[in-house]
């Protein structure tokens, strides 16, 4: 696919270089404008199984050892 669109850009190397990073950052600019807000509240990762209330209270990580 890469090979695809390298091929049909116009212009010498760098030209092609300059029009390849503007493809991929409107690609990444339309994902994040259009594209993840209409997709967030179809993901389920606001299904929580988990109850809050319920679990101890983390520390965090910090972990030490006596010698």
């Amino acid at each position: 696919m890469y090979a695809w669109i390298w091929r049909h850009l116009p212009g010498p190397t760098p030209v092609r270089v300059l029009l390849a990073v503007a493809l991929a950052a409107a690609v990444v600019l339309a994902l994040f404008l259009w594209v993840f807000p209409w997709l967030e509240p179809r993901l389920p990762f606001t299904d929580v199984t988990v109850d809050a209330s319920s679990t101890a209270p983390s520390t965090g990580g910090d972990r030490t050892t006596a010698l």
